[in-house]
């Protein structure tokens, strides 16, 4: 009785030291595929986000999209926030309109200027700072190029009469692109849910800004401070409903 005892004791220990052997075969072989799948789940994140993407080639792209911009934008930082909109938003569905739309606004209501923010903006949403350092590169390195050919002959160049009418004809231009920039950017604002608000405040400011020639920080603080009271009062109300419910 006692030596059937200790047999059934020693197949216990034996099955217990067979299955620890077999778990510690398995345990790396567990760690790796959760290790991978976590780094999968990682990757897919970044990439779906545009978040810290470190692809050189992305990096090439962004600079070289950026650069053509900045070359070939004349007549203000409103220029370029519409081609940028056409390149990242149209073309290459990097961002969406809602999000050019707040890089417009932020990019406005910052010091310096807004094609310069408005890049800092894009190349830090798509790939973080060092997004951010590239696309300043290719919006500031055109204008310092340009600046700096025609500093060497200003004074014949300003002079000039055919660069004269090359400029006369881009300001025509550049008004047309302002007004598309306005009207397409305006539209996405009134498709909107809670459009009221916003159509009164670019009734408002414009009316101050053209007609009154309120200083346009003025027009800007104030709407950016109806606009927290707005959304202030709408969260006000969401948490309101959601505590009857």
């Amino acid at each position: 009785m006692l030596r059937a005892i200790i047999e059934q004791e020693q197949e216990k220990i034996e099955e217990n030291n067979i299955r620890q052997w077999i778990y510690s075969k398995r345990k790396p072989v567990i760690r790796g595929i959760r290790s991978k799948r976590k780094k999968d789940r990682l990757k897919e994140k970044r990439q779906g986000d545009f978040c810290l993407k470190q692809d050189k080639k992305f990096y090439w792209k962004l600079f070289l999209e950026t650069f053509q911009l900045s070359a070939f934008t004349f007549g203000g930082g409103y220029v370029i926030i519409s081609l940028m909109k056409k390149k990242f938003v149209d073309k290459l569905h990097w961002i969406d309109e809602r999000e050019i739309l707040d890089f417009t606004a932020i990019a406005q209501s910052s010091p310096g200027a807004i094609a310069v923010n408005a890049a800092v903006l894009l190349g830090y949403r798509l790939s973080g700072i060092p997004g951010a350092l590239v696309a300043i590169l290719g919006t500031v390195l055109p204008p310092f190029i340009l600046l700096s050919i025609i500093s060497v002959g200003y004074s014949a160049f300003i002079g000039n009469t055919i660069v004269k009418n090359v400029l006369r004809g881009m300001q025509a231009g550049v008004c047309a692109v302002i007004i598309d920039v306005v009207i397409t950017m305006g539209r996405t604002i009134l498709k909107e849910h809670h459009w009221i608000v916003p159509a009164i405040l670019m009734a408002g400011s414009f009316i101050a800004a053209a007609l009154f020639h309120v200083n346009p920080v003025y027009v800007i603080l104030i709407c950016g401070l109806v606009g927290c009271l707005s959304v202030k009062k709408e969260t006000g109300k969401g948490d309101g409903n959601h505590d009857l419910s």
